[in-house]
């Protein structure tokens, strides 16, 4: 985001952090759509794909939304899915250490989120690193 955040209202703060997620979400799954299951392993391989159908499924959720409703639908999501990721790891043996594993793929995501950078109609350098971003060796 670029910009004077202060100047904005937050209506309109609202809106930009809206668009700036679904722009994230449809050049993450651009990716992929391209690189589709070729990660090697039939685990991760999964673990992908059920990640880009959450991914998918939040972003159309957002656009189904009325207008005014689509950030507070984006806030509300991560509630969700920390819910049902504290769900799935109570029922995973504490040897696996499971918060462990929730609490360092939430911040993964977090990261992810700030490594992508789609075209945002203005000229300066992003010579960042683009690769897939992360291994699933835990």
């Amino acid at each position: 985001m670029c910009g004077d955040v202060d100047e904005d209202s937050p209506s309109e703060l609202e809106d930009q952090l809206y668009l700036r997620f679904l722009s994230h979400a449809r050049t993450l799954l651009a990716k992929h759509g391209r690189s589709s299951q070729e990660s090697g392993e039939e685990l991760f391989g999964y673990m992908d794909k059920l990640f880009a159908d959450a991914l998918s499924r939040s972003a159309r959720d957002g656009e189904e939304a009325e207008e005014g409703k689509r950030y507070q639908r984006l806030a509300a999501q991560p509630m969700v899915f920390a819910r049902l990721a504290g769900f799935l790891a109570a029922h995973l043996s504490l040897q696996e250490d499971p918060l462990r594993k929730v609490i360092e793929a939430l911040m993964l995501g977090y990261a992810e989120a700030e490594e992508i950078e789609p075209d945002h109609g203005h000229d300066h350098d992003h010579e960042h690193g683009h690769s897939h971003g992360h291994d699933h060796h835990h």
